[in-house]
Order: C-alpha cells, then sequence, then structure tokens
C-alpha cells in the first residue's frame, strides 16, 4: 500500500496516530494548537495513555503529518519527557 500524501495541520483530526521519530505509536491526537484564521500552527496536545495526562508538542517537533497520522522528531522516552498539558485561564482572568 503507498504511503499518503503529506497534508496540512488544519486538517489534523481527534485520534489521528502520533509516531515518534523511529516509527513508534506513542500516542493520539487530542487537540491542534493553532490560529487557523492566519495558519498559525503552534502544536499538538496527544493523549500517550489511559491513566496519563496529555502532552503538548510544540510545532517544531512535528516533522510531518500524512492522513491519519503525525510524525515527530522524538524518540519515545523524548515524548514522555514533553511538559503536560495545562489549558489556558479564561480570557478573563489573563493577567496584564
Amino acid at each position: 500500500m503507498a504511503e499518503a500524501d503529506p497534508v496540512s495541520w488544519l486538517v489534523v483530526e481527534r485520534g489521528w496516530r502520533v509516531l515518534a521519530s523511529g516509527g513508534e505509536d506513542v500516542g493520539k491526537i487530542d487537540e491542534t494548537v493553532g490560529d487557523s484564521g492566519r495558519d498559525i500552527f503552534n502544536g499538538l496536545v496527544i493523549s500517550t495513555g489511559l491513566l496519563k495526562r496529555s502532552r503538548y508538542v510544540p510545532a517544531e517537533r512535528v516533522v510531518e503529518i500524512r492522513e491519519g497520522e503525525v510524525r515527530l522528531d522524538l524518540a519515545p522516552d523524548e515524548v514522555d519527557r514533553l511538559d503536560e498539558h495545562r489549558e489556558p485561564p479564561p480570557s478573563g482572568q489573563l493577567m496584564p
């Protein structure tokens, strides 16, 4: 079966596979982070396991996006050390 062509970050969907640099499956997409109106991709929130907290992957660590999967430039142990994803506070609570 032929590999899918690369696609834009704008079509990434929740549940797509996340692969480490060596092709190991390291999680699933929870959310994309960015400004679609200005085509600014900031990163991804990924789930790495049922009882694990979501991790934030900065856009610069994403090597390739293909239909159904996203490949990172990180080894599996590096993915485990990524920062936990924290929701930003509601806009009313942002400090000046």
